[in-house]
């Protein structure tokens, strides 16, 4: 890996990604209050780790990543929906997001809910009525799978479940539950997990890869996205408020279940190297295409953000 330049391929990708996330958002009303609302959660940054997995995956099936922007486009709305309704004052109560006001701080609580609501149902419209926004598209019967990978993911039975279970075990009585960190797990696993597989699995639909093939990036995706949440969790104790965009220590003044407050820091730390490097065995049998998955695997551990 040492002569894959990662920062560089983050970069691009990014670049490719906030570009096509601006055609869409330009074929919208921009005069129109909820479009700018939408606007100013959407293109706040952010490491776009979620559409740049989906790009990564479908490369690493041996196909041009730009077939897969449909889905990655996609991720990354419903991504930032949930971010809107996250931070709400019924939820997270968060001031600050990406660096900036949240949405529901730069213009009200209700554009913020409805500005969360249109990025998600548009979602959806991008994946299925595309019309001429993508220079490449997958097949209807492809897109169709996408759209159904996408809707479990972020539905009932993935990430808002895993919020509502979240929610849930702030205040918790610790010894109700019958294994706090199998519990815990659960929680990340459908809040987190479930999106970040459905990025890889989409770039690895949107190639066209066969169930062997996507059998193995869901392993992969499934250690990573687990690491991802407890560095998470690690970084609202020990990072710097300054380079992530949001306060640190949020978690523990809201008496919220993670990793550093069950298993101590160190042992958090531990459990997200042992992850990763299970996702990076995961992909042995790819070759070079998969390099970028690779380096993706090694930048959740080190990332400060």
């Amino acid at each position: 890996m040492s002569d894959f330049d990662f920062k560089a391929y983050l970069k691009e990708r990014q670049a490719v990604v906030n570009k096509q996330l601006e055609t869409i958002l330009n074929s919208l009303d921009k005069e129109r209050e909820l479009t700018r609302a939408m606007a100013h959660s959407l293109m706040a940054g952010g490491k776009r780790l979620r559409p740049i997995l989906c790009l990564a995956a479908c490369e690493a099936c041996g196909q041009d990543p730009v077939v897969a922007l449909p889905a990655a486009s996609a991720l990354e709305m419903v991504h930032t929906y949930s971010l809107i309704h996250d931070d709400l004052p019924a939820m997270d109560d968060d001031d600050l997001r990406r660096g900036i006001p949240t949405c529901h701080k730069a213009f009200s609580e209700a554009t913020a809910i409805l500005a969360g609501d249109g990025l998600l149902t548009h979602a959806f419209q991008v994946l299925t009525r595309p019309g001429n926004l993508f220079e490449r598209l997958p097949d209807p019967a492809v897109r169709l799978e996408l759209t159904a990978i996408l809707s479990e993911a972020a539905g009932v039975d993935g990430m808002i479940e895993g919020q509502m279970l979240d929610m849930l075990s702030q205040d918790r009585d610790a010894a109700a539950l019958p294994s706090s960190l199998d519990h815990l797990e659960k929680i990340h696993t459908l809040k987190t997990g479930m999106m970040i597989k459905a990025s890889v699995l989409s770039g690895a639909v949107s190639a066209g890869a066969g169930p062997d093939t996507q059998e193995r990036l869901a392993v992969y995706a499934e250690k990573v996205g687990l690491a991802f949440q407890v560095k998470d969790d690690i970084l609202d104790v020990e990072g710097d408020p300054a380079v992530m965009g949001k306060p640190a220590g949020s978690d523990e003044a809201k008496n919220k279940m993670t990793y550093p407050a069950l298993m101590g820091l160190e042992p958090s730390k531990g459990y997200a190297e042992e992850l990763v490097n299970e996702a990076v065995e995961a992909l042995n049998n790819f070759d070079e295409k998969a390099l970028p998955l690779r380096a993706i695997a090694e930048y959740i551990l080190q990332r400060r953000r």
